[in-house]
């Protein structure tokens, strides 16, 4: 029978950063088709925390509607949410943002 240790509660998960630069506190993440936000300042090669549940408001995608519960992803080359489906799961929109509006709040799905 296979068995699992209880590891940690999971909002938040260690992130190494594995990039050539700083991921400053905030900064939208993205670790394979997923999105997560720093939790604190992560230096290169050091672990961090990842926030992977909870509500943000993050950027979103110029002249787009995203209707609230609408899927959500994370556009790297915008570095924008977006409601095209992408490669990259966010979460999805808790609230309407018009066209107008520069940001969107969204929950990650962790």
């Amino acid at each position: 029978m296979s068995k699992a240790e209880y590891w940690q509660r999971g909002e938040a998960i260690d992130f190494v950063n594995s990039t050539d630069a700083k991921i400053e506190a905030n900064q939208i993440v993205t670790f394979g088709n997923r999105v997560g936000v720093a939790g604190t300042p992560i230096e290169v090669g050091e672990t961090g925390s990842l926030h992977v549940f909870g509500v943000f408001e993050m950027p979103k995608k110029e002249g787009e509607e995203i209707a609230a519960g609408a899927a959500a992803y994370y556009d790297p080359d915008e570095e924008a949410i977006t409601a095209t489906a992408g490669d990259i799961t966010a979460g999805y929109a808790t609230e309407a943002a018009a066209a107008a509006d520069t940001t969107v709040k969204v929950k990650l799905l962790g």
